[in-house]
């Protein structure tokens, strides 16, 4: 009986120090997305480079075959939106507008600005999808106190230091000298909370700029969140 106990204790220790990191951290963000609902906020640091500004939090909830609520704040003003089956309404001061509206000239927002976050919420990502693909586009993952960190690849680093930028625009175009970094938190096998960091030089409309982003995301809720999007929200994503 202790003969069997050993070989089973050794096997378990094999199979934990050959397991793949990057791996783990990919089934602890696919059973976020198993749970079927969860909330998050989100900060964002642009370090020295942003100049006086930096962006507020997001706060977010997501729930299956219902939607992704999104409220952003900039300022003293806060944002609504909400994404379902690749389509996204925003609300603003005329009401509910669809994407195409809001880019439009007569859309209620400025076109410069629609176009900002009608691309915002086109390459937008639910944490639970991000951390996978953060995971995916990381060189290698150590095993830290609480969780995993590492370093992301080049090409890596490239898209993320470049996820807003218009359709069509490779990120290799759009960015040089991107190097970047990541870090995953779990709790019981579970995503919890991911940091990562992007630096580098980032071609804007025909102009460079250093960014060093640093974004965080921290889940919370998981399993006990709701979201009601309003009547005429989901008219604008019929």
């Amino acid at each position: 009986m202790n003969i069997k106990f050993s070989v089973l204790a050794l096997l378990l220790t094999l199979s934990l120090a050959s397991a793949d990191p990057i791996e783990d951290v990919k089934n602890a963000a696919r059973k976020l997305a198993d749970k079927g609902n969860y909330s998050w906020r989100t900060t964002t640091d642009l370090g020295t480079s942003s100049g006086n500004f930096q962006p507020g939090p997001v706060e977010g909830k997501t729930e299956k075959d219902v939607g992704t609520y999104l409220s952003p704040t900039r300022g003293d003003s806060t944002m609504e939106a909400v994404l379902k089956d690749n389509k996204a309404a925003v609300r603003t001061e005329e009401g509910w507008k669809s994407l195409s509206e809001l880019t439009s000239d007569t859309g209620g927002a400025r076109p410069n600005r629609g176009r900002f976050i009608a691309r915002m919420l086109q390459n937008f990502k639910t944490p639970a999808v991000e951390a996978e693909d953060l995971a995916s586009n990381a060189k290698h993952l150590k095993k830290a106190a609480d969780g995993y960190a590492g370093e992301l690849t080049e090409e890596g680093a490239k898209r993320f230091i470049t996820r807003f930028r218009p359709p069509g625009v490779n990120p290799s175009d759009a960015s040089s000298n991107a190097k970047g970094s990541v870090k995953f938190w779990m709790k019981d096998g579970v995503l919890s909370k991911y940091e990562y960091n992007v630096r580098g030089t980032v071609n804007f409309n025909g102009q460079e700029r250093d960014v060093n982003r640093t974004t965080t995301v921290e889940i919370k809720d998981v399993g006990t969140t709701k979201v009601n999007i309003p009547e005429e929200a989901s008219k604008k994503l019929s």
